[in-house]
């Protein structure tokens, strides 16, 4: 079993930047991919960018150039920065871990065995 546990999000006002982070514990040595979803209300869960054990990371095409993900394996934690927020990017912002080695499919939620609960993104204009 693997826990994530979000942290790092809030109301903030369009323009800033935000780090969440996702600590994870349990079997973190199986854990190959770790990655960050969002949902805004209303809507499906969105790919935002993931982060294999290696480092490789892959990113939505919506936040290219304005969000990186980084990962510290030695503390079994993943970071989203988020830079230049826009009101579009407020959503409930979900970490995801994957147990099993692959090439692809990345961004297909059902990949992801473990969740956290969310850390809630608000960005006002």
């Amino acid at each position: 079993q693997v826990q994530l546990v979000e942290s790092g999000g809030g109301l903030v006002q369009a323009g800033v930047s935000l780090r969440l982070s996702c600590a994870a514990s349990g079997r973190t040595l199986s854990i190959y991919t770790m990655a960050w979803f969002r949902q805004a209300p209303g809507k499906e869960r969105d790919f935002v960018a993931a982060c294999t054990w290696s480092g490789t990371t892959y990113y939505a095409d919506s936040v290219k150039g304005r969000f990186t993900i980084s990962r510290d394996n030695t503390k079994n934690t993943v970071y989203l920065q988020v830079n230049s927020l826009k009101p579009e990017d407020t959503a409930v912002y979900y970490c995801a871990a994957d147990l099993d080695y692959r090439v692809y499919g990345f961004s297909i939620p059902n990949n992801y065995a473990y969740w956290g609960q969310g850390t809630q993104v608000t960005v006002s204009k």
